[in-house]
C-alpha cells in the first residue's frame, strides 16, 4: 500500500493528475451536499460520485475496469477530499462559495481533463475521441453529483465550464500532434483548462443561449 501511494504521488502524469482530480472533486461535491444539508452518508456519496463518475465513464468507454474498483488508494483519496470538505465547513461559513472551493474545482477540472486526454490517447482514439473522453472525464462526475442533488446538471445550461475541458483536451491533442512529449502535452492541457476556468469565474463568462441570440436580432 505504501509503495502504491508513492507511485500515485510521484509517478507518471496520469497518476498525478488523477490524484489531484479525485481529491479536488470529492471536496467540491461534498461541499455541495453540505450546502443542501445532506447527512454524512449523503455527503460522502455525492462527494465520491463527483470524484469517480467521470473517470468510471471514461474507463468504460476505453473498455477497462474502472480504476476505482481496482485500487483501494483511489477510494482513500476520494474520502480525503470528503474529509477536507467537512473540515472546511467547520472553519468557514460558506465553503461552497469560498475561493478555496472555487480554485479546487478549477484544478480538479484541469486535472481530470488531462487524465482523460492521456487515457484516450493511449487507447488510440481519434482527435474527437480524445477531446470527448477528456471532457467526459472532467465534467461527468459533476453531472452525476447534480442528479443526486435533484437538479439539472449545471454544465448544460449555465457557466463556461465544460467548454474549458473542450479547450484543454484540444490543446493536449494539438501539442502532442506537433511532436511534444506526453508530459509537455499534459502540462499545456492543464494550464489551458485551469486558466480559462479561472478567467470564466472572474469575468462571469457564459455561453449564449438561443434567447440571447433572439435579443441580439431584435
Amino acid at each position: 500500500m505504501g509503495q502504491e501511494l508513492l507511485d500515485v504521488l510521484f509517478g507518471d502524469p496520469f497518476a498525478v493528475m488523477n490524484t489531484v482530480g479525485l481529491i479536488a472533486f470529492a471536496l467540491v461535491g461534498s461541499s455541495k451536499a453540505i450546502r443542501e444539508e445532506f447527512d454524512l452518508l449523503g455527503i460522502t456519496i455525492v462527494g465520491l460520485a463527483m470524484a469517480f463518475g467521470g473517470g468510471a465513464t471514461r474507463d468504460i468507454l476505453v473498455r477497462r475496469v474502472p480504476l476505482a474498483l481496482q485500487s483501494p488508494i483511489e477510494i482513500s483519496l476520494g474520502l480525503l477530499g470528503v474529509g477536507l470538505a467537512i473540515a472546511l465547513t467547520v472553519v468557514l461559513s460558506s465553503p461552497e462559495t469560498h475561493p478555496i472551493t472555487l480554485v479546487s474545482d478549477a484544478i480538479g477540472l484541469a486535472a481530470f481533463t488531462t487524465a482523460g486526454a492521456i487515457v484516450a490517447t493511449e487507447a488510440g482514439v481519434s482527435v474527437f475521441g480524445v477531446v470527448t473522453i477528456a471532457t467526459i472525464n472532467a465534467v461527468g462526475g459533476g453531472a452525476f453529483a447534480d442528479i443526486l442533488l435533484d437538479r439539472s446538471p449545471f454544465i448544460l445550461f449555465e457557466d463556461f465550464y465544460a467548454s474549458c475541458a473542450v479547450l484543454g483536451g484540444s490543446a493536449y491533442w494539438l501539442v502532442g500532434t506537433v511532436g511534444a512529449t506526453g508530459s509537455t502535452a499534459a502540462v499545456m492541457c492543464a494550464v489551458v483548462t485551469v486558466v480559462t476556468r479561472l478567467a470564466a469565474v472572474t469575468y462571469n463568462w457564459d455561453l449564449p443561449t438561443v434567447q440571447n441570440l433572439d435579443l441580439l436580432r431584435n
